[in-house]
């Protein structure tokens, strides 16, 4: 490739100086617009998991929820069997070890008017579908009860010690997991599929021989990534809010630092691959063969409680858990920033780790 060929790619002029990071940008922007299959793997695909996820799942509709009742429940007499699965416990401390183990969702006592709730901490999504789906069942007995007009029959009361409060559909505890993994897969197989392609036209060797420097070239390259990010984020957000019904919190603007946050740490795993592979093949089979298992160990595709231990243990490795943790934290929960520090401190420790060894094992002369 040419001189004329990099200017053409990178549509920077030859004389270019100040401007040049904006002329890459661009450049990159109108690239990644055209490219099809970014367009598909980026948007189109996180989408079409989404809607069919949420299809499987019956829209609205969630399995039986696992209950520890403690001593006499009387509200469960007449639950659906299908809405709940009961077991019993002599204690509340025999229901909440239960509870630790991940082999139930909530846990729930009766003390005459009074229902309290124990939603499970080893899974909060279970839980707190749990939670609502209790305290909905509260709601429909004291229905009945006021409509039967019944004189001296209390109102039952609800005290849940950790939950939202409301029944979750489906698409709140999908959608965070989903966008979590769709943000996995734009930048792994973004920057990994650049990457080969670069070292196939030996791009960053011909910049060289331009005004632009290799720092600039990968820093518009960079930003692309994030502009890219941030409008995936909006346009997943937007479908599954005017879509499927998923509701918003008030903290739902802070998901776009933590998928900035969440991009920068997988666009670090895609410059390691893409400094592996020697073709577009090899770079797509080994990114699918990092972000697939990834999302099924990091719960976005189901919920971690429900797996297997070992599963869950791999899962602390996973950067794609803490971005999913986080993100339903202040999409569905509404917790604030502070709730999630954490979560963000890994995924920066993680980027930062995974930065210094793409940027220490990158060989720029096959470039």
């Amino acid at each position: 490739m040419s001189l004329d060929t990099a200017e053409a790619r990178t549509g920077l002029p030859a004389g270019a100086g100040s401007g040049a990071f904006a002329s890459l940008f661009k450049a990159l922007g109108r690239g990644w617009i055209r490219d099809r299959s970014q367009i598909f793997f980026t948007i189109l695909l996180p989408l079409m998991f989404m809607v069919l996820l949420a299809s499987v799942f019956g829209g609205g509709d969630a399995a039986a929820s696992r209950i520890v009742a403690v001593g006499d429940v009387a509200v469960l007499d007449g639950a659906d069997p299908d809405d709940f699965t009961v077991t019993r416990a002599a204690d509340l401390d025999e229901a909440l070890a239960i509870l630790r183990e991940g082999d139930a969702d909530a846990a729930v006592v009766q003390d005459g008017a009074t229902v309290r709730i124990y939603p499970s901490a080893t899974n909060s999504t279970s839980g707190a579908i749990a939670a609502g789906n209790l305290s909905a069942l509260v709601d429909d007995v004291n229905v009945e009860v006021l409509s039967a007009a019944a004189p001296g029959t209390p109102v039952l009361e609800t005290e849940v010690e950790e939950a939202d409060g409301g029944a979750l559909k489906p698409i709140q505890y999908l959608a965070p997991g989903i966008l979590a993994w769709g943000v996995a897969i734009a930048g792994v197989f973004g920057a990994a599929g650049t990457i080969v392609d670069w070292k196939r036209d030996k791009l960053l060797r011909r910049l060289r021989l331009t005004p632009a420097s290799v720092r600039t070239f990968l820093g518009a390259k960079v930003s692309v990534n994030l502009v890219v990010a941030l409008g995936q984020t909006a346009v997943f957000l937007a479908v599954a809010a005017l879509g499927f019904g998923l509701e918003l919190s008030a903290w739902t603007w802070f998901a776009a630092p933590l998928v900035l946050l969440g991009t920068a740490a997988f666009l670090a795993i895609g410059v390691v691959i893409g400094g592996i592979a020697q073709t577009s093949p090899a770079a797509a089979g080994l990114s699918n063969l990092v972000t697939m298992p990834m999302a099924f160990v990091s719960g976005a595709f189901y919920p971690l409680a429900l797996s297997p231990e070992w599963v869950q243990w791999l899962s602390y490795a996973s950067p794609m858990r803490y971005l999913n943790e986080a993100l339903q934290a202040v999409v569905v929960y509404g917790e604030p920033p502070t709730a999630v520090l954490p979560q963000i401190g890994f995924l920066a420790a993680f980027a930062a780790a995974v930065a210094l060894v793409s940027w220490k094992t990158f060989k720029f002369d096959e470039l």
